[in-house]
């Protein structure tokens, strides 16, 4: 009497390996589809962040308090102190001459600037800047920066 061994697989293992390989595809595409909608995300935070840290940067080189002693009719291109930019807003990108920049139209700025006290320093010698770039997808940044009043 010879025994006869089974060669292959039965159609209920082979049914079974489908269903378990189907499950795992899908939960590996549903993650990638999740992934590439979202692949954007660093591309608009390092945008606003760019932004801001330009307008912090563009802040903290003005002088500290106003060399004419006028504040009557300035914009961004003509702000000549800290000061100058308490209450700037923005929506859209704009460069220092108030020149739209197409590209980052759906941004918006809000700069705030109070009087800080900073360690040792009293708070009528130091300014708190805040610059909040919100960009699109509700992403925001926010940077803070010290501008104290030294004598160069």
């Amino acid at each position: 009497m010879s025994i006869k061994r089974q060669a292959g697989i039965t159609l209920v293992e082979l049914i079974l390996y489908i269903v378990i390989v189907s499950i795992g595809i899908a939960g590996i595409l549903s993650v990638m589809n999740i992934t590439s909608q979202h692949s954007a995300d660093p591309m608009v935070r390092k945008q606003a962040l760019a932004v801001a840290e330009s307008l912090l940067e563009e802040i903290a080189l003005k002088d500290f308090s106003d060399p004419d002693g006028s504040e009557a009719g300035e914009t961004r291109p003509t702000f000549d102190d800290v000061d100058d930019y308490d209450g700037y807003n923005s929506n859209g990108i704009k460069d220092i001459n108030e020149v739209a920049i197409g590209a980052l139209a759906d941004y918006q700025v809000n700069v705030t600037v109070a009087g800080a006290a900073l360690g040792g320093i009293a708070a009528g010698e130091a300014l708190l800047v805040t610059v909040i770039v919100s960009g699109p997808g509700n992403e925001s940044i926010t940077l803070n920066g010290y501008r104290t009043n030294y004598a160069p």
